[in-house]
């Protein structure tokens, strides 16, 4: 298989990425492109938008795992590597592919890499004219077809997601921040730390407040700016 995704390794002990970089050769999708110890120094290889995966301790000096996370290019995915399970919550509500408590075996890693090239939670089809998302719902092979068009809006739940359509309620295992990584930004905003929005479903918007369908659902104070900009894109 040829080398697909391009990594770099972030860790302040060294033995740790001495063993992550020996994993890293044995898998043939895999590019190394460079190893920090210090992760202020890693962020300025990572604004670059050039790494598509990243190997991520999170207890760090200067700045967590978590909080790098937080900072980089959302196209970057992240897999955790820490020897603290108290943290895998926060690893979730950042969208990480994968959480690794050392000690880290070999079969272990190789399995969270394989999650970046499965997509298990979103399927997408090639862009069309009537554009879809496959979401994984209850069960092992499981999946609901739905059309952009019929989303209204999307709700957060932690590890979970809620899809809104006219008629029904699609309830998948992911986070708010994949969903809005992967739908697309002409037609969808998040408006809320728990919201994202379908623009050509707004109905209403008053102050801090827009309605779909009946639907009342708030403006966060954080997202406020970018959602106005936007409509007055819009705005006759």
């Amino acid at each position: 298989m040829s080398k697909l995704l391009t990594c770099i390794i972030v860790d302040d002990e060294p033995p740790a990425i001495r063993l992550l970089e020996k994993y890293v050769t044995k898998i043939s999708f895999l590019e190394l492109r460079a190893t920090y110890t210090n992760p202020l120094e890693a962020l300025l290889s990572l604004e670059k938008g050039d790494i598509d995966l990243v190997f991520l301790d999170i207890q760090m000096p200067e700045i967590s795992g978590i909080q790098l996370s937080k900072i980089i290019n959302q196209k970057t995915k992240v897999i955790f590597t820490t020897a603290y399970p108290q943290f895998a919550i926060d690893s979730y509500e950042v969208a990480a592919i994968d959480y690794l408590l050392k000690p880290i075996d070999f079969e272990r890693f190789y399995k969270a890499v394989l999650k970046i090239l499965k997509k298990e939670t979103i399927v997408k089809n090639s862009y069309q004219k009537d554009d879809f998302f496959f979401f994984k719902t209850d069960g092992k092979n499981k999946f609901s077809k739905v059309f952009l068009n019929d989303i209204l809006y999307v709700e957060g739940l932690k590890n979970y997601v809620s899809i809104y359509l006219k008629d029904e309620r699609i309830i998948t295992y992911s986070t708010l921040k994949h969903i809005n990584e992967n739908l697309p930004s002409s037609n969808f905003i998040q408006i809320h730390k728990s919201y994202i929005i379908s623009i050509k479903h707004i109905n209403k918007i008053d102050n801090d407040v827009v309605w779909i369908h009946k639907k009342e659902l708030p403006i966060g104070n954080t997202y406020k700016k970018l959602f106005f900009e936007k409509i007055a894109n819009n705005q006759l």
